[in-house]
């Protein structure tokens, strides 16, 4: 994801009950999101439960074989803090977190079919 580093913490962020870090900004500002993996299949499947203050609900890594090479499905059901505001909240930076993910996902695809 743009602007996100992310690192193994328990585990060193493998198997079940392993743990991972994201922190996502610029510099000193943006959020740390946590989370525990609660599935482990790889190299097919990876769900993991986000425990963080901000970031929480479910999200899954799932990889399916397909004609000419593999389908990347990356799926979140979070919890959006602060209620009708967060909700609201939502909207406004929906669109800058798709173009984000959009151009995540590209290149992720760019790097990969290179390999």
């Amino acid at each position: 994801m743009l602007g996100t580093r992310v690192r193994g913490t328990v585990n060193g962020g493998s198997g079940v009950g392993g743990g991972i870090e994201a922190w996502t900004g610029i510099g000193p500002v943006g959020f740390l999101d946590t989370m525990v993996i609660t599935v482990w299949e790889p190299p097919h499947r990876c769900v993991v439960r986000h425990t963080g203050r901000l970031v929480r609900g479910g999200g899954a890594f799932e990889v399916a074989e397909a004609s000419g090479g593999s389908v990347v499905t990356w799926s979140e059901d979070l919890d959006l803090p602060g209620g009708w505001i967060g909700r609201l909240g939502w909207w406004v930076i929906r669109p800058g977190i798709r173009y984000g993910v959009a151009r995540s996902l590209a290149g992720l695809a760019r790097s990969v079919s290179q390999s």
